[in-house]
C-alpha cells in the first residue's frame, strides 16, 4: 500500500505530462483514496469499466482515454453516473492520453514496435508539440502477411489493411489510435509499412497514390499496450497489485 500522492508525482514525472500541450487534461481527474494497493487499468473512461474495477476492489484506475477533455462538462446523464460510480467507491482516477503514446520505452508505438520485435530508429508525428510515433526496422526483410499475422495474434485484432506497397517490408511507421493525418510524414521517412488504429476515407486514396501498405488494426487495440506495460511497471516500484480490465470495442 503507497500514498496516492506518491504514485501520481511519480506519473506525472515518469511520463512527462506537463510537457505537453494536451486538451485531455492529463494526471490525476477524480480523487479518491489516500492510500493505493490495488490499480486498475483501462482504455477508455467508460461506466462499464469502472464498475469491473469497483468490483476488483480497485483503489485507483489509470486510463488513456479519460473523463476531461479540455471543456466544461455537466455533471447530468452518463457523465454523472461515471463520477458517481468513481466517488461512491472512492477510487481516484489518473489520466495519460499523448504522454502514454509518447512514452519511449511504455508508450504504446515503443510497446507494439517492441512486440514485433522492431528496433526503434526514429521519431515522428508531432501532436501536443512533441513527437509521439516510432520508426521502427526489422532485422531483416519480412513478408507483409507475416507481419500483419504477427501484429493481429500479438493484440488480438484483425487489421484491414491497405496493400498498395512492396509485399516485403523492413521498416514501420507506428502511431496508435487516430492517427491517419501522419501518413504523408510515413510516407516521407519512407517507411514501407503505416500502423495506425482508425481508417479514414481519405487515406485510401492517399496510399494507394502514395503506393504504401496501411495497416488499420484498431483504435482500442492499439492502445490496450500502453496501458498494460505501465501497470505491469508499478508493482515493480510500489507496494501494489495492478489488472487490466478489458472492455473492448469494434473501433
Amino acid at each position: 500500500m503507497i500514498e496516492l500522492k506518491k504514485i501520481t508525482d511519480y506519473l506525472d514525472d515518469f511520463l512527462n505530462i506537463k510537457s505537453f500541450r494536451d486538451y485531455s487534461q492529463n494526471g490525476l481527474q477524480v480523487s479518491g483514496k489516500k492510500y493505493v494497493k490495488r490499480i486498475a487499468g483501462l482504455v477508455d473512461a467508460s461506466l462499464d469499466g469502472f464498475i469491473a474495477a469497483a468490483d476488483s476492489k480497485a483503489d485507483m484506475i489509470i486510463v488513456h482515454h479519460g473523463l476531461l477533455w479540455g471543456k466544461p462538462i455537466l455533471l447530468t446523464g452518463i457523465f454523472y453516473e461515471r463520477v458517481k460510480t468513481l466517488i461512491n467507491d472512492n477510487i481516484s482516477l489518473y489520466a495519460a492520453h499523448l504522454p502514454l503514446d509518447a512514452h519511449t520505452e511504455f508508450g504504446n508505438n515503443a510497446q507494439l514496435a517492441h512486440l514485433l520485435n522492431a528496433e526503434i530508429i526514429d521519431w515522428f508525428a508531432e501532436y501536443g508539440g512533441k513527437p509521439i510515433g516510432c520508426i521502427a526496422k526489422f532485422p531483416e526483410k519480412r513478408l507483409l502477411t507475416d507481419v500483419i499475422d504477427e501484429l493481429d495474434n500479438t493484440i488480438n485484432t484483425q487489421s484491414r489493411v491497405f496493400d498498395f506497397g512492396s509485399e516485403e517490408i523492413q521498416t514501420v511507421g507506428i502511431v496508435s489510435g487516430a492517427a491517419c493525418d501522419a501518413l504523408p510524414e510515413a510516407v516521407m521517412k519512407e517507411v514501407d509499412l503505416f500502423i495506425t488504429g482508425e481508417p479514414r476515407l481519405s487515406a485510401y486514396h492517399e496510399a494507394r497514390e502514395f503506393n504504401i501498405n496501411v495497416a488499420f488494426a484498431g483504435h482500442y487495440s492499439t492502445e490496450c499496450v500502453g496501458v498494460q506495460a505501465l501497470i505491469n511497471h508499478l508493482p515493480t516500484l510500489f507496494d501494489v497489485e495492478s489488472l487490466f480490465i478489458d472492455v473492448p470495442c469494434e473501433i
